[in-house]
């Protein structure tokens, strides 16, 4: 998520030439960069075995998994955002080496300062990509996902996980368990 803007404008161009360099990585929105702050070890965990699942899953499949440090850009509202898994099959993103344009599913892992954004602005913004089919967020706290899919009509529908239901991306053809997904996540105490 996003922490503190930097007040120079940059054009996309700048932006990537920036980013490359950088020890830190930023999201861009129309101009203005904003650093990322780092992850707590509920978010990372989730990241990497839902990651490494879909990576399995869609082997062999032409579809790409791309984890934390693949930029989503979405060129018609001119932003560049980090999610924590991406997957595309879109043949146009083969041959872009710093971002994807045309992501089937997005997965965002929550925390208290993405939460909001994540839900809101974000999803709005991602709502543009053309391909995106399925936006997903995971929560930290406990376990529960959102899975929101777009039907035929373009319309954005909720389905949400909890607890010990097995759950689906609908994208990608993939069906797993919610301990997959919280394995070796310890979840505070209420």
């Amino acid at each position: 998520m996003i922490a503190s803007p930097r007040p120079i404008y940059l054009t996309p161009e700048q932006y990537l030439a920036m980013e490359q360099k950088s020890q830190i990585k930023h999201e861009y929105i129309d101009g203005e960069v904003y650093a990322m702050a780092g992850a707590s070890d509920a978010h990372v965990t989730i990241s990497l075995n839902i990651a490494s699942a879909l990576r399995t899953h869609l082997r062999n499949s032409g579809c790409r998994v791309y984890i934390a440090d693949m930029k989503a850009r979405i060129k018609s509202l001119n932003r560049f955002y980090y999610p924590d898994v991406m997957v595309t099959y879109d043949e146009r993103d083969k041959n872009r080496d710093n971002s994807k344009q045309f992501p089937c599913l997005i997965i965002e892992v929550l925390s208290d300062s993405t939460e909001a954004f994540d839900r809101g602005d974000k999803f709005i913004d991602y709502q543009q990509i053309e391909t995106l089919t399925e936006y997903v967020l995971v929560n930290t706290k406990r376990p529960r996902i959102d899975a929101f899919r777009r039907n035929e009509e373009g319309l954005w529908l909720l389905q949400s996980y909890t607890v010990a239901e097995s759950f689906e991306l609908k994208s990608i053809g993939f069906t797993d368990t919610m301990d997959m997904m919280y394995e070796d996540v310890s979840f505070p105490e209420e």
